[in-house]
């Protein structure tokens, strides 16, 4: 069903859209159906609470010597979050 006026998107037809279009509207059976985020995807939601909110770091710029830097990096994921835990100690211990 072409609608009036429709210009078409990103180089395709109202047809094209039509022919493809496979996520009809929910129903009010649907929605009373769903389940919630966390219990559909219960490890992508904890992973994304562990991120705090964002606020609460800020973004800086620092020179760090190059190897120390590739070490930092090679030790995988999370590396950005170790040097903060790092560097936290070091404060907390120098203040005492």
């Amino acid at each position: 069903m072409t609608k009036p006026g429709f210009q078409g998107g990103r180089g395709y037809t109202q047809v094209d859209w039509d022919e493809v279009s496979d996520n009809p509207e929910w129903t009010e059976a649907d929605v009373a159906a769903a389940k919630p985020f966390t219990e559909v995807f219960p490890d992508l939601a904890a992973s994304l609470r562990r991120r705090g909110p964002a606020q609460t770091k800020e973004a800086i710029s620092i020179r760090i010597d190059s190897d120390v830097l590739e070490k930092l990096r090679a030790s995988g994921e999370g590396w950005q979050s170790r040097v903060n835990d790092v560097l936290r100690a070091y404060v907390e211990k120098s203040a005492a």
